[in-house]
Formats: C-alpha cells, structure tokens, sequence
C-alpha cells in the first residue's frame, strides 16, 4: 500500500472538516427556518413558493385558522403584491 504525503493527509482531513460543518449548518438552519414564518418579501422573491403556500393554506381543513397564520398572510399579500390582485 502506498503511504499518503503529509499535505494529502492535511489537505484530505482540512476536506472532511469543512465538508462536516456545511452539513450541520444546512441542518442548523433548515431546522430552525422551518418554524420561522417567511415574510412577505421573502414570499415575493419565491413567488412559486407562495402560490404554493396560499394554495395550502386555502385547501386546509381548518380553514381560517391556518389562513390566519404569518405564513399564509405573507403568502397571499406577496401573490397581492406581484399580481396585483385583491381577494
């Protein structure tokens, strides 16, 4: 078996590290973003998002109770916004 240089092992471990950390911080943040309700502005620049979302919320069984929620709000005024169109 052929020994690694002691830069491969470096550059291999300095790799493995990096690699780790990008991992955990999307897990970081996915977890914590997917409680946080996205604002409107945010819903405006995804705008398939939000059609995605008001469609969601308008096909909730609970009906008003989840289209009250920050989420469904922002999503409908950022549909509003962009089309130009009131409900």
């Amino acid at each position: 078996m052929k020994k690694l240089s002691k830069n491969k092992i470096i550059i291999t471990a300095a790799v493995s590290v990096l690699a780790t950390i990008v991992v955990f911080q999307q897990t970081s943040v996915a977890g914590s973003k997917s409680d946080e309700p996205r604002s409107m502005a945010w819903y405006t620049a995804n705008i398939k998002i939000a059609e995605a979302k008001n469609k969601e919320c308008r096909s909730d069984s609970s009906g008003a109770e989840l289209q009250a929620t920050s989420d469904c709000v922002n999503a409908l005024q950022a549909l509003e916004l962009r089309f130009n169109v009131r409900h």
